[in-house]
């Protein structure tokens, strides 16, 4: 390989200048990027109430109530940003089905949540007193909870068990509102080395034009380079999965 430009110092400046010049352009952005918190949500049909004229009867209560249709819900929600975040305020709503029991953990912890105060407020009902209709229908379509600390890939997971009230699938939304943060749903898709798989090939297939090349350039006996391409395509989800994992160590290493 020719390598004689590089004996023009001029040249050599000005490409160095150059790629500095994107590498701080590129610093700046990552580590002036708005937070972002992600979430998933994923349903699991658990019961079902039915009537058969031969089998007989089945039927899903709730305080001695009739339930259709009987649902666990989880939501995972992600701080994919380079900050971490105090009392964070998460609201969960939905309007079409009734929350039951819940359950919180912050994963890789011990801790779970709590309520915000507001909220607490709102549902404390005195000793001896029955909740309001007002209270009922509240827990049933919300939840408001305070996260202490929501640290760089941190996971909050909430589990509800909940009654749809159109008779369908349950819709489950977050409502979360903080200084300098964004807040994005995605649809929940297969992991693959805690990464998603979809992204993991997408960014496989673009590293393997560069595998291709580099096997074309070096490889000279075709059915090797075959096989090695053949090898390449059929695992492709590794080198990406591992690609992005890499991506994400460099930025976070960044901004430290």
């Amino acid at each position: 390989m020719d390598l004689s430009f590089l004996d023009n110092r001029l040249l050599v400046s000005l490409i160095s200048g150059g790629v500095g010049a994107i590498v701080a352009l590129l610093t700046q952005r990552i580590l002036g990027k708005r937070g972002l918190l992600t979430y998933f949500v994923w349903h699991n049909q658990i019961g079902v109430s039915a009537d058969d004229a031969v089998f007989g009867t089945v039927r899903v209560t709730w305080n001695g109530n009739p339930v259709a249709n009987l649902y666990s819900s989880t939501i995972e929600l992600r701080n994919e940003s380079l900050k971490d975040y105090e009392n964070v305020s998460v609201r969960v709503f939905t309007a079409d089905t009734f929350l039951l029991t819940e359950r919180s953990e912050i994963l890789d912890t011990t801790q779970i949540l709590g309520w915000t105060d507001e909220f607490s407020r709102i549902l404390s009902v005195p000793p001896g007193s029955e909740p309001t209709l007002a209270q009922r229908n509240l827990f049933g379509s919300r939840r408001d909870y305070l996260v202490p600390t929501m640290n760089r890939g941190q996971v909050v997971r909430l589990t509800f068990l909940n009654a749809p009230t159109l008779g369908k699938q349950p819709s489950l939304w977050l409502d979360i509102l903080h200084k300098g943060v964004k807040t994005r749903f995605r649809i929940a898709q297969n992991q693959f080395l805690g990464v998603s798989q979809p992204a993991a090939v997408l960014v496989g297939t673009a590293v393997g034009v560069i595998f291709l090349v580099i096997v074309v350039g070096l490889v000279h006996t075709v059915w090797l380079a075959s096989i090695l391409c053949l090898l390449y395509g059929l695992l492709v989800v590794v080198p990406g999965a591992l690609s992005i994992k890499i991506w994400r160590w460099v930025r976070d290493a960044i901004g430290d």
